[in-house]
C-alpha cells in the first residue's frame, strides 16, 4: 500500500495529496503541493524579512533562536507524537533523534554563534603588511533552500535551518511528502516561539516542487536524500550558478579487526544496522570482519538481533520500527532475496513482520556474504545486517574502500592506535572508533561524504560560515595613504618592480621577509 497517493485535482488547482501511516496504513491527513508562483512569493517574503535580519546584532539573533529552542522543550511531546504518526519511529528514537539532538544543536549554535561570526583580523606577510590590514566579515548570503528527507524530518530539518539563520539568512524548508506534518512542525514551534515573520517559511510538496525551489532564485541549496536526486540538484545549481551543499546516500563500512571486544563489536554492529529501522545515512551497512572474529560476531550478533522488539502500541519497550516509505521496502527486500539467492547464510530475520500490519520488515542478519551482492555495492537503508569474512585489516579496508560511496565508517580494536590509523585511511567522510553513527550527533564535527556521498559540509564549529560570504575588507594601515598604484607608468615603476623582485625572491634577506 502505497504512504503518499496523489489526488485527482481540477485542472489549474494545486496538486493535492493524502498521506498513511507506514504503522498501520492509518490515513493521516491531505496536503496541497506548493507551485512556482507559491514559492515566489514566499521567497519575495523571505528576502524582505532578511534585509532586516541581516541587521539585528548576532547576540539578538541568538537570544531569539533560544526563544525557539524553549518552546521545543515545551512542546515536545506534541512533536514526538507528530513524528511518530507520519514515521512509526520508536519512541526513544523518536525522542532522542528528533528532540535531544535539535536542542543540543540549537544551544550549540547560538551559544557560540557571536564568536564565530565576529569579524577577524587576517595578518598579511610581505611588503603590503606595511601598508594594508585586512579584516574577514562574515555576511549571510541571503535566502536559502533547505530541502530534506522523510527518516529524520524534524531533526534534519531544524539542524541546517539552524544554522543559516543564525547566519542572518532566511530559509524555504521543503521537507519529504512522506512526512509534510513533521515539516510544518518547525514552522510552527518557530512560530510559537516568537520568531521573526517570514524569516523560516515551510512550502509543501514532492520533487516537482523541490524543483522549483532550486529554480526560485534562492542564494544557496542544503539538500539531505538520495544520491540520484542530490545529482540532479548539483546540475541544476551549477547551472543556476548557486552554491549547494548535498548530503547523500552512503554504504558505510564497519571493520572489526581479530583483537575488537566481540560483545561490543556486536552491540555496534547491530544498532548501526538497525537503529531507525537501518533508515540512517551514517548507520552501518557493510561489516567486514577477519577471520579470528568473524565466528564469534557473526553468533553473538544473530542471537541479539533474535531479541529485537516490534510493534505499534509506540511505548517505552520497543526497539525497530517500520521501514516509512513503501518503495523503500520494495529495496530492502530485494536486496535480502539477491543475497540468500547468490550464497548469504540467513540468521535471523529476512522477511516483513507477518504480526504486525504495517511495513514492518524484520531484524535480519545475513552472514558470509560477498562483494556481488546488491548489500554490498547498494544503499539497503533497511534493518539488515551484513556480514562478510575478510583475510585480514588490510583487505578490509581495501573492501571499505571499494565503493562508490563516503560517508561515515567504523573501526573496531582493542589496540586504539592500530584503529585510529585504520580509520584515517578509510576513504570516507567521517570515522568512528570502537562506536558507530556519531559524527552528526557531535555538533563540533564537520559533516558530509566523499566520492557520491555528497559535496560540502554541515555541522562544526564554524559551521554558520556555510551559509556566509567571507568578505575580506581591506583598509590603510595609517590614515590616508596614496593608492598602491597610479597612473601613468613609466620606467621608475618597472624599474622599481624589478629591483623589488630582485630583492624579495632573488637574496636570503628578502626571502626572510615573506
Amino acid at each position: 500500500m502505497a504512504i503518499v497517493e496523489f489526488l485527482n485535482t481540477p485542472a489549474g488547482a494545486r496538486r493535492r495529496f493524502s498521506v498513511k501511516s507506514p504503522a498501520d496504513f492509518t490515513p493521516l491527513g491531505e496536503y496541497e503541493c506548493a507551485d512556482a508562483d507559491d514559492i515566489a512569493r514566499a521567497l519575495a517574503k523571505a528576502r524582505a524579512a532578511q534585509r532586516k535580519w541581516a541587521e539585528v546584532p548576532v547576540a539578538e539573533r541568538a537570544k531569539a533562536m533560544l526563544k525557539v529552542r524553549d518552546q521545543i522543550l515545551k512542546a515536545q511531546d506534541e512533536i514526538v507524537a507528530v513524528v511518530i504518526r507520519e514515521t512509526g519511529k520508536c519512541l526513544a528514537e523518536a525522542l532522542g533523534m528528533e528532540v535531544y539532538s535539535t536542542l543540543d544543536s540549537m544551544s550549540y549554535y547560538s551559544r557560540r554563534a557571536e564568536k564565530v561570526m565576529k569579524p577577524r583580523r587576517v595578518p598579511l606577510h610581505g611588503p603590503m603588511a606595511l601598508m594594508k590590514k585586512v579584516t574577514l566579515v562574515p555576511r549571510p548570503l541571503g535566502v536559502i533552500g533547505v530541502i530534506t528527507p522523510w527518516n529524520g524530518p524534524f531533526v534534519l530539518s531544524m539542524g541546517y535551518t539552524v544554522q543559516a539563520l543564525l547566519a542572518g539568512n532566511a530559509v524555504l524548508l521543503k521537507g519529504s511528502e512522506v512526512t509534510p506534518a513533521s515539516t510544518l512542525m518547525v514552522e510552527k514551534v518557530f512560530r510559537d516561539g516568537g520568531f521573526p515573520d517570514g524569516l523560516l517559511q515551510v512550502v509543501t510538496g514532492d520533487g516537482l516542487t523541490g524543483a522549483a525551489l532550486v529554480e526560485s532564485g534562492v542564494d544557496k541549496i542544503s539538500f539531505t536524500g538520495s544520491t540520484a536526486t542530490g545529482r540532479k540538484i548539483g546540475e541544476m545549481c551549477g547551472r543556476l550558478l548557486i552554491p549547494c551543499a548535498l548530503e547523500l546516500g552512503g554504504t558505510d563500512a564497519m571493520i572489526v579487526c581479530d583483537d575488537a571486544d566481540v560483545d561490543h563489536a556486536a552491540a555496534g554492529a547491530l544498532m548501526g544496522s538497525c537503529m531507525n529501522a537501518g533508515q540512517v545515512c551514517i548507520g552501518t551497512q557493510r561489516i567486514l570482519a577477519t577471520p579470528g572474529i568473524y565466528d564469534a560476531l557473526t553468533e553473538r550478533v544473530a542471537a541479539q538481533c533474535r531479541t529485537l522488539r516490534q510493534g505499534a502500541a509506540f511505548g517505552a519497550e520497543e526497539d525497530v520500527g517500520p521501514i516509512i516509505m513503501d518503495r523503500q521496502l520494495t529495496i530492502v527486500e530485494r536486496h535480502v532475496e539477491d543475497a540468500i539467492a547468490k550464497g548469504a547464510r540467513l540468521l535471523a530475520g529476512g522477511r516483513r513482520n507477518p504480526n504486525l500490519p504495517g511495513l514492518y520488515f524484520e531484524p535480519t542478519v545475513l552472514a558470509d556474504c560477498t562483494a556481488d551482492m546488491l548489500v554490498m555495492r547498494e544503499e539497503t537503508f533497511g534493518p539488515v545486517v551484513a556480514i562478510r569474512k575478510v583475510a585480514d585489516e588490510e583487505e578490509a579496508l581495501a573492501v571499505a574502500n571499494d565503493s562508490p560511496n563516503g560517508l561515515a565508517g567504523n573501526v573496531w580494536s582493542r589496540n586504539e592506535r592500530k584503529a585510529f590509523d585504520l580509520a584515517c585511511r578509510m576513504e570516507t567522510g567521517s570515522v568512528s572508533v570502537n562506536d558507530m553513527a556519531l559524527t552528526y550527533g557531535l555538533q563540533e564535527a564537520p559533516f558530509g561524504g566523499r566520492k557520491a556521498s555528497g559535496i560540502g559540509r554541515g555541522n562544526g564549529a564554524d559551521g554558520l560560515l556555510n551559509y556566509c560570504h567571507m568578505m575580506p575588507v581591506v583598509a590603510n594601515r595609517f590614515g590616508n595613504a596614496k593608492p598602491s598604484g597610479a597612473y601613468p607608468y613609466t620606467a621608475k615603476h618597472v624599474d622599481g618592480l624589478r629591483k623589488a623582485i630582485k630583492f624579495f625572491w632573488g637574496s636570503a634577506l628578502g626571502r626572510y621577509f615573506q
